[in-house]
């Protein structure tokens, strides 16, 4: 009798301290150097619907480690490594970069801890590489580009230069533009990663004397490209289109040398929908300035996971359970309507937005046509889930 109770009080205790301890939740994003403003949205976003939730989750109290991945894969291993072994954690959200993503994606996922990602969207994880494990509220790289190709193809442009940083996401982007782009491309020029000085690259340009130009610069990349392109009077005279440049983190710096730069992207916020209005004043609000898409897509994660904790009771130990809840994406977007594919990326709207100056003066991001609907990345029948 008495080792029976002795076993109901154990179980009891076991049973509480397991509702009283905090699902652990590991960030990690660029937070120094030129693409700082990136992770410091993607985090702010984030943070910001789980100050909404009372510090909670699902209903359950919530621990977030944060680790700056420094733009170097070797560093972004390490932090997953030691959020996973040392933190304890469940799941790992955030991821800037691409050839971060790439590199924390096996380690992550073969300790069967979730990747919910607000940025990254490498082609392999949409395709042969996709994992149950993974999901994305951001988008998958090549779809920001595909928008401005088909864009570019609508207003007839028939000779465009392409220039992105030489690896896995500047790839992705160019594949992209030109999937939708029905032109020919004068050139296709790739910069190292970190390049900061494109002059050589923009006397290339001005001899290939192209209808438009399409760039993928983020960060601090795209405030110097922009500056030297519009320094050069290039504004003027050929169109600059852009992926994951010009955006709500780099228009400040830009200002207006950015006017008239078009921008492809799933959410900007001018879009007409409650959930959007309401997150976009909340985010002044905190932070006293203008969301990007990045600090969207990091929200969305937030409520993504809200829901999922909410429909497993916290309890992430059932893997399958909790799969399937993130599967079911209950929860109101930033962007109106949300859904995965069947790889776990988002199915969406795209739109095309140029860069105007607002009421007050100062430059914004305005939609100008929404040239996809419901469109769907080019890589989910590559992968095996269904």
């Amino acid at each position: 009798m008495k080792f029976a109770a002795a076993a109901l009080l154990s179980g009891l205790l076991a049973s509480s301290a397991y509702a009283e301890s905090p699902i652990k939740i590991g960030f990690i994003a660029e937070l120094s150097g030129p693409p700082a403003a990136l992770g410091a949205d993607q985090y702010d976003g984030f943070m910001l619907a789980v100050e909404q939730k009372g510090g909670k989750l699902g209903g359950k109290e919530v621990k977030i480690f944060k680790e700056d991945s420094q733009l170097r894969p070797e560093v972004g291993i390490q932090a997953a490594r030691k959020l996973i072994e040392q933190e304890g954690v469940q799941i790992i959200t955030g991821v800037t970069f691409t050839n971060i993503m790439m590199a924390i994606l096996r380690p992550v996922t073969e300790k069967e801890v979730f990747i919910i990602g607000t940025m990254a969207g490498p082609a392999p994880i949409a395709g042969a590489q996709c994992s149950p494990y993974v999901f994305m509220t951001s988008w998958q790289n090549d779809t920001l580009a595909e928008v401005m190709g088909q864009y570019a193809s609508e207003q007839g442009y028939k000779n465009v230069v392409a220039l992105a940083p030489n690896y896995q996401a500047g790839k992705d982007y160019i594949a992209g533009f030109k999937r939708y782009y029905k032109g020919e491309l004068a050139n296709e020029i790739y910069t190292p990663l970190g390049q900061l000085d494109f002059s050589a690259e923009l006397t290339q340009v001005v001899a290939e004397q192209p209808d438009a130009v399409f760039v993928f610069y983020p960060g601090g990349l795209g405030i110097n490209f922009v500056r030297q392109y519009s320094l050069l009077g290039l504004n003027s005279k050929i169109p600059l289109l852009t992926a994951a440049t010009v955006d709500g983190t780099t228009l400040p710096a830009m200002k207006d040398t950015a006017l008239g730069v078009m921008a492809g992207t799933h959410w900007s916020s001018d879009l007409d929908n409650s959930q959007s209005k309401a997150f976009v004043e909340a985010f002044k609000t905190k932070y006293g300035r203008m969301p990007s898409d990045y600090a969207a897509q990091s929200y969305d994660a937030a409520l993504l996971l809200d829901s999922a904790i909410a429909k497993v009771d916290g309890n992430l130990d059932d893997k399958q359970a909790f799969m399937k809840a993130l599967k079911a994406a209950d929860f109101d977007s930033t962007r109106g309507k949300f859904r995965f594919g069947n790889n776990n990326f988002p199915i969406y709207d795209m739109h095309a937005l140029k860069v105007e100056k607002g009421a007050d003066g100062q430059v914004v991001l305005r939609t100008q046509a929404t040239p996809f609907k419901d469109h769907q990345d080019a890589y989910h029948q590559e992968c095996p889930m269904s």
